[in-house]
């Protein structure tokens, strides 16, 4: 079970059936993470894609803190039937669900976001987190003054990927942010 951490909906908890093959973010991780979001952007202001999405443990927290659009994805049907479930139960009605394999769906999206969090299994070769990032700025999803998230163990390391600024450690996980470089036109 996990719980909302901030916004309209704080406090309020979410319990995915057992059945759902999911890792959901930590509550210590979510906290730390949104923090550093909230240092960076307005989250009311965002859109947000949010990638291997599972329980939408990160898209509760973005609705309920007024984030503009929210897009979750994830390839398992009764991970998608569950935000969906849940999204109106909590009458979240910024976010919308696609049911694809993120690799796929990243080969074929279009538009840019605010933000994307990706948070595949941490068992997953490394080149395909290298993958996500790849596509990802490849197709131009993120917003120039983007970042993208990829959450992952301690014990993989992405300082290697490009764009890569930093990582944050919280237990036993991690996020690693990528951001597009700085423009040298700026005068």
């Amino acid at each position: 079970m996990t719980r909302i951490i901030s916004g309209k909906h704080k406090g309020r908890r979410v319990k995915a059936p057992k059945k759902l093959p999911t890792r959901p973010t930590t509550d210590m991780a979510k906290e730390a993470l949104f923090n550093i979001i909230r240092s960076q952007y307005h989250i009311s202001s965002l859109n947000v894609l949010d990638l291997f999405a599972g329980t939408g443990n990160i898209s509760y927290e973005f609705a309920s803190r007024g984030s503009q659009k929210i897009v979750a994805v994830d390839s398992n049907y009764h991970c998608v039937q569950f935000i969906n479930k849940t999204a109106e139960e909590f009458d979240f009605e910024t976010i919308q669900t696609i049911k694809s394999d993120v690799f796929k769906y990243l080969e074929r999206a279009s538009g840019t976001y605010d933000i994307i969090f990706a948070d595949p299994p941490y068992d997953i070769p490394l080149e395909e987190f290298e993958k996500i990032a790849k596509l990802i700025f490849e197709n131009q999803l993120l917003d120039p003054d983007g970042t993208l998230i990829i959450e992952h163990s301690k014990q993989t390391k992405m300082d290697h990927v490009t764009h890569y600024v930093e990582t944050r450690h919280y237990g036993g996980n991690a996020f690693s942010f990528f951001v597009w470089p700085e423009s040298d036109e700026e005068e």
